[in-house]
Formats: structure tokens, sequence, C-alpha cells
């Protein structure tokens, strides 16, 4: 076999474990075109077309990649990467191991370009561009607020795209604030006995960056040694000017037990939030969505989905996607006859505004139960869910904060409302009854 054949080989070994551990997206625009080009010893030498894209696999693929180099067990460790016309190394993996950098993976498709401003996020989308093309010098840190599903995590990564394109030189973090507390705890427990420096290396990987981006956190309620990290981190990037960015579901006054001190470092940049999209930016995003998916849509469809979509972004695509499914499925244009049956929503239907009272009768209503029991601190499983569900359909369909529905379901705190908001997503996704019984109390609400 020639050593362009082995290299060849091998590479097609690792591609096949590649190609299930991350989206078709990604694969296709980044993986599918690296080419071998040599083996030294446990390392596979890739050439890739441009600088962005080496930078790009480098920073946000690097973990996956090692990964598959494990599972395909080919003897390959490691890899580095260069770029087409130039013979030095862009960059090697094995280096990256030394500093311990991890970041969460970036999607490529989340940029400032695929983002929809309207008059409901216009000052946000402002801010966090401000903020990707001169990191440091305004808003530190940007605090970005609003509802599930309204683009604050778009928003992140496209600070953390843009980037990457535009200043390479530049060490970026996207993170949860999940995985950040995840790291820590790892960090502290295998920090024990003979790995001391486990917490050092934690330290110097969140420390060590120019631009840090942290999603979700509302999660840091009452969880004070997180804070105490976090706290510290802030304190350390802050006096090297280096951009701090944050999003979370409610404003920092309404994160549960957070420590004064940290409250008023997040508070002491700019705190931006992002509200529900009016009714022309819902069509504009309808566009958006359906040039990506390359469906045609008519006028009378668009306004058709917008209206009653909820307040976030993700119900309305969820709408898109079944109409292009239906189109799809039945061979057929698509029509507002056949956007409203596969909807399984009327034409002409008009109602008053729905209210918490709505949803919650609703819900009482489909499940022949009491409002009192429903609000109530039982945990029996036939109240429990419908709570659950009730919660998700006022996140759906109701424009007020998460602080706001907890008030109203019995006083349960906002991460409560989180929750159940999540739970129900998820449930919908994999159990076919659950999703017929939520989408028949909305239906059961929009027409009360």
């Amino acid at each position: 076999m020639s050593d362009s054949n082995q290299y060849e080989f091998l590479w097609k070994r690792i591609l096949e474990v590649l190609q299930t551990s991350m989206s078709t997206v990604t694969y296709s625009t980044y993986i599918a075109k690296l080419v071998p080009v040599d083996v030294d010893g446990t390392k596979i030498v890739l050439k890739t077309d441009t600088e962005f894209f080496a930078n790009y696999i480098g920073k946000s693929l690097t973990q996956k990649m090692k990964e598959a180099f494990k599972k395909a067990d080919t003897g390959i460790t490691d890899f580095e990467l260069v770029v087409e016309g130039n013979d030095e190394v862009f960059f090697t993996s094995a280096e990256e191991d030394e500093d311990d950098y991890s970041p969460v993976a970036v999607d490529p498709r989340f940029t400032f370009e695929s983002f929809v401003a309207g008059k409901s996020n216009e000052f946000v989308f402002a801010a966090a561009k401000s903020v990707a093309k001169n990191p440091g010098a305004n808003f530190n840190p940007l605090y970005i607020y609003g509802g599930s599903g309204l683009g604050k995590t778009h928003l992140l990564q496209s600070i953390a795209n843009y980037i990457a394109l535009h200043k390479p030189s530049l060490r970026v973090l996207y993170t949860t604030c999940e995985k950040f507390i995840n790291e820590l705890i790892d960090s502290i427990y295998l920090g024990k006995g003979n790995n001391r420096d486990m917490q050092a290396r934690f330290r110097n990987r969140y420390r060590g960056v120019d631009v840090l981006l942290i999603d979700d956190v509302q999660f840091l309620a009452k969880k004070q040694a997180v804070q105490e990290e976090l706290f510290h981190t802030f304190n350390v990037l802050q006096a090297e000017n280096k951009q701090i960015v944050l999003t979370s579901d409610v404003p920092p006054k309404e994160i549960a037990t957070l420590e004064e001190r940290l409250r008023t470092r997040f508070e002491g940049g700019l705190i931006a939030d992002i509200q529900p999209p009016d009714t022309e930016t819902r069509i504009a995003i309808l566009k958006q969505k359906a040039f990506e998916r390359k469906a045609i849509l008519p006028a009378d469809v668009l306004e058709f989905l917008a209206r009653d979509s909820g307040t976030d972004v993700r119900t309305l695509e969820g709408k898109l996607t079944k109409v292009i499914f239906a189109s799809k499925l039945h061979e057929k244009p698509i029509t507002l006859e056949l956007a409203a049956d596969a909807l399984n929503e009327a034409v002409s239907e008009e109602h008053e505004a729905v209210t918490a009272e709505n949803v919650m009768a609703g819900v009482c209503s489909f499940y022949k139960i009491t409002k009192e029991k429903l609000l109530s601190k039982s945990k029996k499983k036939e109240l429990v869910q419908p709570r659950q569900i009730c919660a998700y359909l006022m996140c759906e369909i109701l424009n007020i904060p998460l602080v706001s529905i907890g008030e109203v379901m019995g006083g349960r705190d906002h991460t409560t409302v989180i929750h159940s908001r999540d739970k129900i997503a998820n449930l919908i996704k994999i159990n076919d009854r659950v999703a017929k019984e939520v989408e028949d109390i909305r239906n059961i609400i929009l027409k009360q």
C-alpha cells in the first residue's frame, strides 16, 4: 500500500466515526473537505482550503476529532492542520492538550447575517455586533437576557463566529453555564490525591482567553462555590480588558441567591433584553428560514404562520418545519390550505389575547382537574405532568417573564418553570402522546 493510500485508508476509518458524531452541516462544511497529506507517528496531517477553516476546526472541533480518533482505533491520536499553499503547520492538537482548552462547539450557521433583526431585538443585535468588532472596547460585560427561543444563543455564537473569521488570533471560549459548573466540579473531585493541578488547569483554561462567552447563567442560582469561581475569573479577565458576554433568561437581580458582588459585576457593563418578535419580524424570520431550506412560501402562508405562533422563534420554526414536511410528504406546493391542514388550525381563526388564566383553564379542562389541584404542591403523577405542560404553554404563548409565570403558578421559582418547560419540550420530541396532548390543549386555549 502506497503512503498516500495509507493516509486515505486511515482517514476513511476516522471519517466514518466523525460523520456520526456531529451535525451534517458541520461535517460537510469543515470535515469532509479535509485532505490527508501525511502521517507522522501518531499524528495525521490534514490540509484545508483557508485559515478560517483551519482556525475554526482547531478551536471548535478538536475534542470531537480526538474522540473519533480513539473510537476508530487506528493508532492516530492527534492531528495537524496545514493550509493550501503554505507548508507550515497552522495548528496542532498536541499543543492544545498542553493548555487543556476544550470549548463547546459553535454552530457555523449562527452568524449575524443569518440573524433576523427587527424592532424587538435591533438594540441587542447592534450591541452584540459592536462587541464582536471590538472585543473589550465597549460594553464589558455584555449581559443579554430574554425568554427562551428568542435568539440569545444565536447572538452569542455569532460573536464567536465573527471573531474566528475576522480576528483569528484572538482566543475565544464559548461554553454553557452547565458545562462550566460540571467542569468545576470535576476539577475539584479529580483534583484530590495526585491530581492537584486539575483546578489550576481549569482556571488557566477560563482565565487565559481573550473572549469568554457563557450561555444560560441563570443556572448559577443557589450555587455558591460556582459563583465564587466565576467571580474570580471575571475579575482576572476584566483586569486584562478581556471581553465577557453572558446570556440568561432573566436579568441579574432575578437570579436567586446571586452574590451581590457578582451581581454588580454583571450589571457593570451593558444589560440588554431581547423581546419577542412582532408580526413583521416573525414574517421576516420565516422568510429567512424558508430560504435556508429552499422552500417557497406565499405571502398569505407567511402571515398565517406568523399569527398565534407564541412568543419565541422555536415555535415559529416548528410550524414552518411541519408545513415543509407536509408539502414534501404529499408532493404538493405550499398553500394556505395545506398549511392549515398540516397545523390542524382554522384559517379564519380569530381570538382575544391569551392570558395566564386562559392557559390554566385549558389545561384544567383537558385533564379534568381543578385549578387548586393544578397549582398545589402535590407530587402525584396525574398532577405533575399537567402542571409542567401548563408552565410550558405559558412560556410558549404568553409574553411575560419566567418569574411572572412562576408567581402565577403558585409562587414557584423561575428555575422550576425552566425545568418544566425543558422537560415537556424534550418529551414532545420523543413521546407522541404528550405531543398530541400539548397540541390539543393549545388549540383549546386559542379557541377560548
